[in-house]
């Protein structure tokens, strides 16, 4: 792999401290978002929209707002979150402070020292730290006699050794039975939302396996550096329109430059193509990178430039793709613009203490004489997100409102051949509905006591579905978008071409923290489908379920 002559150049300059990223979903993202709104100027906070974060950042930032922010009262619930954070990252927590984290009543004295870690070690040059990882759930699904459920069992592991190599792994096996409409999104996908690769279990089950991985160390105080498999987010959204984690992991290696106003991010990586699964043989590769710059402008305005390009070769990386500074259009070009490459603008304000405003720009292609014209080029493809949050709304301590809609036109991020797709395994690599789709999302979250957590979440969208998979509407991303797929060059606009589909989704969940990390949860959702282009049709269901979930995040398919 050619990333590895990254590591190969970079490894021996590896002197500064270093850490690796919290997992995916954890519960301290809230709170560094909480700490960010309320914080406003805080330069510890400002860099928030390119994750995970650090371990090391995030103790260092909670702990920082509270020396620096003497005036801003926080809430028991906050207090608590900061504990736990704590509790969770022993090994960046001042050693002078150790003997507040130890547990009363360790087991065996050797197994849960703190009260988040079944196992570790630290002592001069290493540390190390071991947890189980857990999530049972039992659902039962309207008109369904079948009992649904999700089986997750395995183990994370982390660690550094002589403060300069940083190492992180997380496998589970899983077993899953899910909704109708999630099987219906396999079967038309032929991959397990978020994860990928699967087998059949018990005919309508599926069984997979999940295995992350990464190293890290510093190249200078400023620059960290990442290699492995694993899951990246950039935005500030609950979507991303640039690179989310909604899909399967893949294989990348990162470079974070954060000095002075800036933050600047490469990533590099390797994915797959689509594939219909049949048979056992290799599935080909195709490669993307990405570069995010990160400016605070001011005190509460932070703005970013995007760009990404997805690109096959055949057996090889196009190494004018590792120039970490240089515009990836010029070399697109360079290459005859055979390349899928996107450009785009987000930016983020904190307002008030309270407020934090939002909003991502994508730009595939565009004619702008074409727009003027309002007649549906298939040429004008971009993507728009606006959002809000809203944080103690209306008084109510640790309740946190956020809105967001995102609008992406038919054709974005689809490409002339099935390879540069903006997609890796089966799956798209920024929203997870593709293209062609107008969406609104409300999420509520209350935290009214420490170990109590509510969270209500709606979601609205049009979208203009291809009734097979051979026309192309715009909304599918996999097909090529040249002719004979796509068969004319006008009326094609958003929600109205192609199969018109009007989806509801609407979800509530109790969830109570027994432990540290041993979550119980109680959920319900429901999901309307209408089908608005003849012949008309509507379908519904409803999902009640309890599950038991240990040191791993959430499983849930909101589309």
């Amino acid at each position: 792999m050619k990333f590895l002559l990254f590591f190969i150049l970079f490894a021996p300059f590896s002197t500064m401290a270093q850490s690796t990223y919290l997992p995916q979903d954890d519960k301290a993202n809230i709170l560094m978002e909480r700490l960010e709104i309320k914080s406003r100027n805080d330069s510890f906070f400002n860099f928030s929209k390119t994750k995970p974060f650090t371990r090391q950042h995030v103790v260092s930032a909670v702990n920082h707002f509270g020396v620096v922010n003497t005036r801003t009262k926080l809430s028991k619930v906050d207090q608590y979150n900061i504990t736990s954070i704590n509790y969770n990252n022993p090994e960046y927590v001042f050693i002078g402070e150790h003997t507040a984290l130890y547990s009363k009543k360790p087991v065996m004295k050797r197994f849960y020292k703190t009260p988040a870690n079944l196992y570790e070690v630290h002592i001069k040059d290493f540390d190390l730290v071991i947890n189980p990882v857990i999530q049972v759930v039992v659902a039962k699904e309207s008109d369904n006699d079948e009992t649904l459920y999700l089986n997750t069992r395995g183990l994370t592991l982390r660690g550094q050794i002589a403060k300069k190599i940083g190492f992180y792994a997380y496998l589970t096996d899983n077993q899953q039975k899910d909704p109708f409409y999630v099987r219906d999104w396999v079967n038309m996908r032929k991959a397990v939302p978020g994860a990928g690769f699967y087998k059949q279990f018990k005919q309508t089950g599926y069984d997979y396996f999940d295995a992350r991985g990464y190293f890290t160390f510093n190249v200078t105080k400023y620059i960290n550096v990442a290699f492995g498999y694993d899951k990246n987010f950039i935005g500030n959204g609950h979507r991303s329109l640039f690179f989310s984690s909604s899909g399967n992991a893949n294989l990348f290696l990162k470079l974070n430059t954060r000095i002075w106003k800036i933050n600047y991010q490469n990533l590099f990586m390797e994915i797959q193509n689509a594939d219909d699964r049949v048979g056992d043989r290799l599935i080909g590769k195709k490669y993307a990178a990405m570069h995010h710059l990160d400016v605070q402008v001011n005190k509460w305005l932070n703005i970013g430039l995007f760009e990404g390009v997805v690109f096959g070769r055949k057996d090889r990386f196009d190494f004018g793709y590792l120039n970490p500074i240089i515009f990836y259009r010029s070399i697109e070009q360079q290459n005859g613009s055979f390349d899928n490459s996107v450009a785009g603008l987000d930016v983020k304000a904190n307002i008030a203490g309270k407020f934090q405003f939002y909003g991502q720009l994508c730009l595939d292609e565009f004619l702008v004489g074409q727009i003027t014209k309002n007649n549906g080029y298939w040429g004008n493809k971009w993507a728009i997100q606006a959002g809000a949050k809203y944080i103690d709304a209306f008084g109510i301590s640790n309740l946190d409102l956020q809105v967001e809609m995102n609008r992406i036109r038919p054709f974005t991020y689809s490409h002339r051949d099935s390879v540069a797709n903006y997609t890796h395994y089966n799956q798209p690599m920024a929203h997870p509905l593709g293209a062609g789709f107008q969406e609104f999302i409300g999420i509520a979250r209350y935290q009214p006591a420490p170990k109590w957590l509510i969270l209500a979440k709606m979601i609205y969208y049009t979208q203009g579905r291809d009734s097979n998979l051979v026309k192309n509407y715009g909304s599918n991303i996999f097909l090529p978008n040249i002719p004979p797929a796509r068969d004319n060059d006008f009326g094609y606009f958003i929600g109205k071409s192609g199969v018109k589909t009007n989806v509801f989704y609407a979800s509530f969940l109790l969830q109570y923290e027994f432990k540290e990390n041993l979550f119980l949860e109680l959920q319900a959702l429901m999901r309307k489908q209408d089908r608005k282009t003849p012949p008309v049709s509507s379908v519904n269901t409803s999902v009640v379920s309890f599950g038991v979930r240990w040191n791993m995040h959430r499983r849930e398919v909101d589309y």
